[in-house]
């Protein structure tokens, strides 16, 4: 936990979608501080015409390597998510040659009643996790 949610457009090599993906963890552990295997991650590829992601008056120009991602988590401080903004856009620069302006995050929190990672409980709520 966090649940992450990352949409694409389609066209990138099995090799980039991956490291894309390691990097986007690498990132929620350093910003968030959570362990290593505590990993979800939905990889969603569209046709070009399946997506539309404008810019919201700010005058971003938007690219075929544009990353959307929804993430589902516990509430996380501002500074947390500052945090985790900056670093984001820092490595997937770095490492994929993504730019910031190609990067859009939405953070909706939710408590530990809102969580099941199997056997039908709420392992928040019954003291596993």
């Amino acid at each position: 936990m966090p649940l992450l949610n990352i949409d694409v457009l389609e066209g990138r090599s099995d090799a980039e979608l991956r490291l894309l993906l390691d990097t986007i963890h690498t990132v929620v552990v350093a910003a968030f501080g959570v362990p290593e295997r505590d990993r979800y991650q939905i990889l969603h590829q569209h046709k070009k015409n399946e997506m539309i992601i404008e810019d919201t008056g700010l005058g971003l120009d938007r690219t075929d390597k544009v990353v959307i991602i929804r993430m589902t988590s516990k509430k996380r401080t501002p500074a947390q998510k500052q945090t985790f903004y900056r670093l984001l856009a820092e490595q997937l620069e770095e490492k994929l040659a993504i730019q910031s302006s190609d990067i859009m995050v939405s953070i909706v929190e939710n408590s530990d009643a809102d969580w099941s990672f199997g056997f039908g409980r709420a392992q928040f709520l019954t003291g596993e996790l």
